[in-house]
């Protein structure tokens, strides 16, 4: 695919899609052929695959019918809600796909690795379904519109050193959780998913506010709930690792 030359950093992130279920896949090889044991977990991943099951299959093999799923809305606009979150999430998705990537090899702390596993799996999945909708509406998988325009709010956040959306890290805390290991990896990747939790759930409540595909919208409830979830589960095990909420400054 062709990325738009607005979007370059975008694009650049972009560009893994099709090595998201390779490496997924290659997670759960390097695991033994199993998922590692659940630490408070298990529920947001199975709330995926259910999501996955109830949005994905039917809403993307329905003969002659669009993926909105819902009758007041046929094939969503290219400045639509619906196309803005399903790309904008999807680039946010992938970020967290990559940081637990990092952290997976940067430590053999078996709860840390089990977030990770989970993160991977559910983000990866979840980016998937988006970009299948987009694929089956016909819309380009990138534009030239500014990060969460869709919104309709007044966004003061500025594209800086690769992060493109708030929460997102940007290259060089990238640069610097690659560069640590053990303790030290665990407690900057918390860090790190704190901020970018709270970015997707204020993205994910945002699209839930405007939905017309009904969907689309279920999707958006599940990630709100699932990563508030997480954010809790966060919190808890960087007060175990003696440290607190926020990224230090580089």
């Amino acid at each position: 695919m062709t990325a738009d030359a607005g979007r370059p950093e975008q694009a650049a992130a972009e560009d893994t899609t099709g090595e998201a279920a390779a490496a997924v896949a290659e997670a759960v090889v390097a695991e033994g052929g199993a998922k590692p044991p659940r630490r408070r977990l298990w529920w947001p991943a199975a709330l995926a695959a259910a999501v996955a099951l109830a949005l994905g299959v039917p809403a993307l093999v329905a003969g002659g019918t669009s993926a909105s799923g819902s009758s007041s809305l046929s094939v969503p606009a290219d400045d639509s809600p619906e196309a803005g979150f399903a790309r904008d999430m999807a680039t946010h998705h992938q970020q967290a796909v990559d940081l637990s990537f990092v952290v997976r090899d940067r430590t053999s702390d078996e709860p840390t690795r089990t977030l990770a596993f989970d993160v991977i799996n559910t983000q990866a999945n979840q980016r998937g379904m988006m970009m299948g909708w987009l694929e089956q509406w016909g819309l380009p998988q990138h534009s030239g519109a500014k990060p969460m325009a869709w919104m309709k709010m007044d966004h003061d956040y500025q594209a800086h050193d690769g992060s493109l959306m708030p929460g997102m890290a940007t290259n060089t805390q990238i640069a610097k959780l690659r560069s640590l290991s053990g303790r030290d990896a665990e407690v900057y990747y918390l860090q790190l998913m704190i901020e970018h939790h709270k970015g997707g759930v204020e993205m994910a409540q945002g699209y839930v506010d405007l939905a017309r595909n009904d969907s689309e919208k279920r999707l958006a409830q599940s990630m709100v709930i699932a990563q508030t979830s997480e954010l809790e589960l966060m919190t808890d095990m960087l007060k175990e690792r003696g440290a607190a909420p926020g990224v230090p400054a580089s």
